[in-house]
């Protein structure tokens, strides 16, 4: 079955970094786009980033660009989400998503904590 597993979240000081990864399984990765979503308590999940199958194409919401870059791995099975100058607002949980035919599936999510 289909299986997206993030890792990689944690604490960071404002201005740090860290790198997020998605592992997944049970399906052909390399045909697929994958997202990166996040989400705060008492609000809706938003998409952060997202990389198209061949990973040449990607787009950002306007808030991390310039400091968010989305990869992906086709040999690895892999997507991450490196993300440079961070700051509080960016704290939240954050998924790795795909949509594979008609159903959307999502990973448990990974915590990210910006704080000093």
């Amino acid at each position: 079955q289909v299986q997206l597993v993030e890792s990689g979240g944690g604490l960071v000081l404002p201005g740090g970094s860290l790198r997020l990864s998605c592992a997944t399984s049970g399906f052909t990765f390399s045909s697929y786009a994958m997202n990166w979503y996040r989400q705060t308590p008492g609000k809706e999940r938003e998409l952060v980033a997202a990389i198209r199958p061949s990973g040449v194409y990607t787009n950002y919401r306007d808030s991390v660009k310039g400091r968010f870059t989305i990869s992906r791995d086709n040999a690895k099975n892999t997507v991450y989400l490196q993300m440079n100058s961070l700051k509080p607002e960016d704290t939240a949980v954050y998924y790795c998503n795909a949509l594979i035919g008609l159903t959307i599936y999502w990973g448990q999510g990974t915590q990210v904590t910006v704080s000093s």
